[in-house]
């Protein structure tokens, strides 16, 4: 189990790191550096030498005349995809070991299991994405996948570090349901900010707090809400105008206040529980500086490092909630 257990904190952080680095991807434009998966212009490397770009050119016509092959840009997506692959190996052998160590009680076969297909349904997105050119509904799906398999494997490695802890308390355990909500809340702010990155709607208010001048500007939230359009459309740079573009945004600020809101209010509920205080206290601290990083991506016109520090620090507050959802879980007879 002590194994297992390395190997569960291992990929846990290397799971944070495909987030991040799927973030740097997305935000430098480089999610269609490679057009075909799961190599990258016929190579499993990348185009690196001006040979290179010449032959990718003639063996990639069609791609190549909308868009110049960029060597910096293939490197970038290719960088995510061997990292990500990394951790899908870790996870197959994590798989096979609980698998095999199946008649140890404390052994979880099922979560194990559950992340190996998990990670191999992001994969298929992860294919999709390039090859249905960044559809937003879809290229969202791999983001939430990805935050998934993150949150599955830190609560795995909770579950194997945690054995022969003691109970949660009777007043921890009581407000296990309401940090469910908070958990629930994060979620949907977190599908709401991929649904602005995919759709490339995150300058759409350049201001704050007002957008564009206004407290409430022209949207159109039926268009900016559409989930699926059709097949063949290329999304690098988005396809909505601008009042659809500022419908997501807004939808993201507005949420946001419900997220500061009801963390808030769950905050002052758990620091009056003696075991939940401090994971209380980072959780509220993660949550400002989520909030300064959205603030200043606006302000400061999306700068890449903020910005994709957004994206990692969102993970970093689901953990904080995953923390505070096994510390207060009942135990199972």
């Amino acid at each position: 189990m002590t194994m297992f257990r390395r190997l569960a904190w291992f990929a846990t952080g290397l799971a944070l790191i495909v987030i991040v680095a799927g973030a740097w991807v997305r935000l430098t434009d480089a999610g269609l550096g490679c057009p075909d998966w799961p190599g990258c212009y016929g190579m499993v490397t990348w185009p690196k030498t001006p040979e290179h770009i010449e032959t990718a050119t003639s063996a990639f016509t069609e791609f190549s005349a909308s868009r110049a092959v960029d060597s910096g840009k293939a490197f970038r997506e290719m960088a995510h995809r061997y990292i990500a692959t990394l951790l899908g190996f870790l996870i197959l052998v994590m798989a096979v070991m609980a698998w095999r160590n199946r008649s140890d009680p404390p052994q979880p076969v099922a979560l194990a299991s559950a992340l190996l297909a998990l990670v191999i349904f992001q994969g298929i997105l992860g294919m999709w994405t390039v090859t249905l050119l960044l559809k937003p509904a879809i290229v969202t799906a791999h983001l939430a996948g990805g935050m998934a398999t993150f949150s599955l494997l830190f609560w795995l490695s909770l579950k194997v570090t945690s054995k022969g802890s003691a109970a949660p308390s009777l007043p921890a355990r009581a407000e296990h349901r309401w940090i469910w909500l908070g958990f629930a809340v994060v979620v949907v702010q977190i599908l709401l900010g991929g649904w602005v990155s995919t759709n490339y709607a995150a300058l759409a208010c350049p201001d704050f707090p007002t957008c564009t001048g206004s407290w409430w500007p022209r949207t159109d939230f039926s268009e900016g809400f559409r989930l699926w359009r059709g097949v063949g459309v290329d999304y690098e740079g988005g396809v909505l105008d601008q009042p659809a573009r500022v419908a997501i945004h807004l939808a993201h600020r507005l949420w946001a206040l419900v997220v500061i809101g009801v963390l808030g209010w769950l905050f002052a509920r758990l620091v009056r529980v003696e075991d939940l205080r401090r994971p209380a206290a980072v959780m509220l601290v993660v949550l400002a500086v989520q909030v300064a990083l959205g603030i200043y991506n606006v302000v400061g016109a999306l700068p890449l490092p903020n910005a994709v520090a957004h994206n990692g620090v969102a993970a970093l507050l689901l953990a904080s909630l995953i923390f505070l959802l096994h510390r207060s879980r009942r135990p199972i007879a």
